[in-house]
C-alpha cells in the first residue's frame, strides 16, 4: 500500500494582457489523498465540487493519473482518492488546471522509479489541460510564462517582486471556460494587437520589479472586453475599480477578478469598496505561492 498527498495552488491565468501565456500561482489550496487499494476507484470529495464534481472514472484528477500512466505503458493500480477542495470552481481560479496538476503529480509519485523531469510533467498536464498557462504556476509556482512551439509546451518561472498583494474577488457565480473562450473573435484590429504586446511585456516589468507601473500593465484590448457581455457584474466591477486606480483585471476566464496591489492599504482600500458596493461577493486577500504543487509519500503495507 502507498499513500501519497499532493498540496496544489490555485491559479490565475492571463492577468490582464497575457492572454493564454501568463499565470501565477496563489497561496490558496486544493489537498488530495491517494491510497493504493486491491482494486477498484474509490473518490471522496470535500469542500467546493462536494455536489458536483464526479466521483468515477469521468474524475479530472482521476482521468490526469490515467493519461500518466497510459502515456508510459503502466498498469494503473486500484486508487482510493480523497479531494479536500478550496479553489471555487468556475470561477477563474484553475480548479481545473489544479486537479490536472494534482493528478500528474500524484501519478509521478506513483511511478517514482520513472524521475520525470519539469518538462514531461508539463507536457503530461498540457496534454490534459490542452494549454499550459493555469497547469504551469500550478506546478511550479510564482509568475510563470508558458508558451508551445513544434516541440512541445514550455514555461519559465519568474519571482514576483515582494510588493505585490493579490486579491481575488471570487463571484457568486460560475462561468464556463468553453462559453468564454466561443466569445473571442478569430482575429482582432492590428492596433490591439500592438497595444497588448507592449502591456504584456509591460505587466512582466510590474510584477518583477516596477509595481508602480501596475495600471498600465494590467490593460487589455485582446479579450476582457469580448467576454464583458457574459459577466456584466464582473465588467462593471473592474470598471469601477480601476476608475479608483486598483488594477483589478478578469481572473483566468472569469468571472472572478484578480486585483494585483502594489501597497498593501490599497489592497484594504479595495476590499471595503467591495463588501459596501458588491456584497455578495467573497475578498480573498492571498499571496503569491512561490512553490507549486508538493508531493508528500507515506509508504506501509495493508490492503
Amino acid at each position: 500500500m502507498t499513500k501519497l498527498r499532493v498540496t496544489v495552488p490555485a491559479t490565475s491565468a492571463n492577468l490582464g494582457p497575457g492572454f493564454d501565456s501568463l499565470g501565477m500561482a496563489l497561496a490558496f489550496y486544493d489537498e488530495y489523498e491517494l491510497e493504493t487499494i486491491q482494486a477498484g476507484l474509490e473518490i471522496s470529495i470535500e469542500g467546493e465540487g462536494a455536489n458536483s464534481a464526479a466521483r468515477d472514472e469521468t474524475n479530472l484528477i482521476f482521468r490526469s493519473i490515467k493519461l500518466v500512466f497510459d502515456s508510459v505503458g503502466e498498469k494503473l493500480p486500484g486508487i482510493r482518492l480523497i479531494c479536500r477542495n478550496s479553489i471555487p470552481h468556475g470561477r477563474g481560479m484553475g480548479s481545473s488546471g489544479a486537479a490536472v496538476a494534482g493528478g500528474v503529480m500524484l501519478a509521478a509519485g506513483l511511478l517514482a522509479n520513472k524521475q520525470f523531469t519539469e518538462q514531461q510533467l508539463l507536457e503530461f498536464a498540457t496534454k490534459m489541460e490542452g494549454h499550459p498557462d493555469n497547469v504551469a504556476p500550478a506546478l511550479f509556482g510564482g509568475l510563470t510564462i508558458a508558451w508551445v512551439d513544434e516541440t512541445g509546451p514550455h514555461h519559465k518561472k519568474l519571482t514576483v517582486h515582494r510588493g505585490i498583494s493579490p486579491l481575488v474577488l471570487v463571484a457568486p457565480n460560475e462561468m464556463s471556460t468553453k462559453l468564454a473562450r466561443s466569445l473571442q473573435p478569430e482575429s482582432v484590429p492590428h492596433t490591439d494587437a500592438v497595444f497588448n504586446v507592449s502591456r504584456s511585456a509591460l505587466l512582466v516589468a510590474a510584477l518583477t520589479q516596477s509595481p508602480e507601473l501596475m495600471m498600465s500593465a494590467t490593460e487589455d484590448r485582446l479579450h476582457q472586453n469580448y467576454r464583458a457581455s457574459a459577466m456584466p457584474e464582473t465588467s462593471r466591477l473592474i470598471s469601477s475599480l480601476r476608475e479608483k486606480s486598483h488594477p483589478a483585471v478578469v481572473s483566468g476566464a472569469g468571472p472572478s477578478v484578480l486585483v494585483l496591489e502594489g501597497d498593501p492599504q490599497n489592497r484594504l482600500e479595495a476590499i471595503q469598496y467591495v463588501k459596501e458596493a458588491f456584497s455578495d461577493w467573497r475578498a480573498l486577500a492571498l499571496a503569491v505561492d512561490f512553490k507549486g504543487a508538493s508531493l508528500e509519500r507515506q509508504s506501509g503495507s495493508g490492503s
